[in-house]
């Protein structure tokens, strides 16, 4: 039996304007339009994560962008009772590269920026339609949490927290 490894996969910062990242935004953008009405997208464009506030990774394997991530910097707001936090956005795995392990690393380096930045709370919301997104989470040790940032609760999103440990 013959066995076909999958090449290795690194994890490094990217503008999110690179044209590999912008046409896997464009992917997520498309799937989740397939999922929700525009107004249950909380999707910041490609000009919104150029913002200095904002840290983009993406993973490549080769030449290719195989995923990408990003976390802003928030102030707090009176639902983390004035606790400054990191947001997760845009996380995205293309189809052939997921099932590797791509997603789970990048959010653990998107975790291991917002520490070095003195990050302690990772916040984020996601679909309840996205059932992989949510295991993927949880299995991060992400828990439920009420709404944040002025998100509505709208019944779709799930909101989920962790705690930062150095």
């Amino acid at each position: 039996m013959r066995m076909t490894m999958q090449p290795a996969f690194s994890i490094r910062p990217e503008r999110p304007d690179h044209p590999q990242v912008t046409a896997l935004l464009v992917a997520l953008d498309a799937y989740l339009a397939g999922l929700y009405d525009p107004a249950a997208n909380h999707i910041l464009s490609v000009q919104e994560l150029l913002a200095p506030e904002v840290r983009f990774l993406a993973a490549w394997q080769g030449g290719d962008v195989v995923g990408c991530g990003a976390i802003r910097s928030m102030p707090g707001d009176a639902a983390t009772q004035g606790e400054s936090y990191v947001e997760v956005k845009r996380m995205m795995v293309a189809p052939a590269a997921r099932g590797c392990g791509v997603a789970a690393a990048l959010l653990a380096a998107l975790e291991d920026v917002a520490r070095a930045q003195g990050g302690q709370l990772a916040l984020l919301e996601t679909g309840e339609l996205q059932a992989s997104a949510v295991r993927l989470y949880e299995r991060a040790g992400y828990r439920l949490r009420a709404a944040f940032a002025g998100y509505p609760d709208n019944g779709l999103s799930l909101f989920y927290a962790k705690r930062l440990h150095a």
